[in-house]
């Protein structure tokens, strides 16, 4: 009976929904900062880590109490439609691009990342994209259009995939890949992958989380996921946030304090 007392406990705890991203996810910085979080709230969080613009979708739909992202200017437009009552920067890392250690198309010394978008699409190698509308694939999207490019033809390889699964099919095919720093440092099956280029202000990758709108879902359980937001803003959180790392390196970068 204690047992049953016990599993009936566990299931009446409180939770949100969080609508995230796999650069989250994958790194581990969930299984780092969540159980801080729950051990000062008796509040846990249960992810659905997807792309961007995925996660944008389920919040809309009402289908989670919380979001966290990474591409501002679509948050804003989210707020600004209704969707959302308060967005807040919450941390950053940058975006990185990866590629077989021989460089064939020679971006190890571009001059930016619009150069080195324009090498990879002259020399005709392989390119993996997540083309999945998350906030790496709109980012890798707008470095294209930077470079003059409209991306296509065989070299192109638009794969529908979150970025663990991406590395992986780049890593298989000699391939160039836009990666988020946290997924490319946690990533182990790197083969002949090499990190070539980096740096540019271009890259910079902005994660920020959204109070979504009581008035267009009540149902929502806007008071616990109130918690999550402001936690992460705290002075807890951005510790929590800033102490995880991976081999050694510090994979996100706490900036709430910033705006």
């Amino acid at each position: 009976m204690v047992g049953a007392s016990s599993a009936l406990a566990q299931d009446e705890a409180p939770f949100i929904t969080l609508a995230s991203t796999t650069s989250t996810q994958n790194s581990g910085l969930f299984d780092a900062i969540i159980p801080t979080f729950t051990d000062s709230t008796g509040i846990d969080v249960h992810v659905v880590a997807v792309g961007t613009g995925q996660a944008f979708e389920i919040a809309r739909r009402g289908d989670a109490d919380s979001l966290l992202v990474h591409d501002t200017a679509g948050e804003e437009a989210f707020v600004a439609d209704g969707y959302a009552s308060q967005r807040d920067d919450v941390m950053y890392n940058d975006f990185v691009l990866i590629g077989p250690s021989d460089d064939p198309a020679g971006i190890r010394d571009a001059d930016s990342a619009a150069t080195a978008f324009g090498l990879i699409a002259k020399s005709g190698a392989p390119f993996t994209s997540r083309g999945d509308d998350s906030g790496t694939n709109r980012a890798e999207l707008r470095l294209w259009d930077a470079a003059g490019v409209e991306p296509g033809g065989d070299w192109y390889r638009e794969l529908g995939s979150g970025m663990g699964a991406t590395l992986n099919t780049a890593a298989g095919m000699d391939a160039y890949v836009m990666s988020d720093r946290a997924t490319w440092v946690a990533f182990d099956n790197r083969q002949n992958l090499e990190l070539l280029f980096e740096g540019d202000d271009v890259l910079f990758n902005q994660y920020g989380s959204l109070k979504l709108s009581r008035e267009r879902h009540p149902e929502l359980k806007h008071d616990l996921a109130d918690q999550w937001h402001d936690w992460l803003l705290s002075e807890q959180g951005q510790q929590a946030i800033g102490d995880f790392e991976v081999k050694g390196q510090q994979l996100f970068f706490p900036n709430a304090d910033a705006q």
